[in-house]
């Protein structure tokens, strides 16, 4: 989850003189509208951005508001398409104000030229360090980010194209299990006797405590999904064989 937005700059500029404008900007404004959850936070930046250049206002405020969505991800080159499909309905000298102080703030920002870096790019969660301590249980190089260790432990797990977890069983005596939730890329899950299910950003997984499965990147993507552990009394997982090529080879 995001850190709770904490503003004041209201406060600081302002507090003497207007306090209740400055109550306004840092509690209500940042501090109420900002760390709202029903539109995620690269959403609400971008958002923003829009709002700003289509009203005119290409002072610091908006240097502000373009920093902040670089810090949520956006790229530069998203960045670029944003500020040209607005400019042809605020105005394009007004695209053209933006995209100087945007160079600005994206200045010396490198393109992916490489597959893993253009797809860590494309999610908000990190790829993290290589999955070394469970590299005997995959058959390729995966990544791994923790995300929570705290009430339900959830890991971003990233696997190369080809990279696939070995066959396993999740254990407990009562709870447990595992969710997956695609986050980049495109992968599969696979359950014992059944076809093996494509994966795509968005799309959610359910893993019952007893059931053989694997999961994992498709042969031609990077794949990552959110692991989220459901919690469990002596919850165990149980490795088994890796996943054949021959089974493997069939998948797109």
């Amino acid at each position: 989850m995001m850190e709770k937005i904490i503003q004041t700059a209201g406060r600081t500029a302002l507090g003497n003189f207007a306090p209740e404008f400055a109550h306004y900007n840092d509690d209500v404004l940042f501090g109420e509208n900002w760390n709202n959850h029903d539109i995620d936070h690269k959403t609400r930046c971008i958002i923003t951005v829009v709002a700003l250049m289509s009203s005119g206002v290409t002072d610091s405020s908006l240097k502000f508001h373009l920093e902040n969505a670089k810090k949520a991800g956006v790229t530069k080159k998203e960045m670029a398409a944003i500020i040209t499909h607005t400019a042809f309905y605020a105005g394009w000298p007004k695209g053209w104000a933006v995209f100087n102080m945007a160079k600005e703030v994206w200045n010396g920002e490198v393109e992916a030229t490489d597959a893993k870096t253009a797809h860590e790019n494309s999610m908000i969660f990190p790829i993290g360090k290589p999955n070394d301590g469970f590299a005997q249980y995959f058959t390729g190089q995966s990544y791994l980010a923790p995300v929570s260790t705290e009430q339900a432990g959830i890991f971003n797990v990233t696997f190369e194209p080809g990279c696939r977890n070995n066959w396993h069983i999740h254990h407990a005596d009562k709870g447990g299990g595992q969710i997956l939730i695609c986050v980049a890329g495109r992968g599969y899950y696979q359950e014992w006797g059944k076809g093996a299910v494509e994966m795509k950003p968005g799309d959610c997984i359910n893993i019952p405590v007893g059931v053989k499965h694997w999961h994992g990147a498709s042969p031609d993507s990077w794949f990552s999904h959110l692991a989220v552990e459901v919690p469990g009394e002596n919850s165990s997982n149980e490795w088994l064989e890796p996943v054949a090529d021959e089974q493997y080879g069939v998948l797109k």
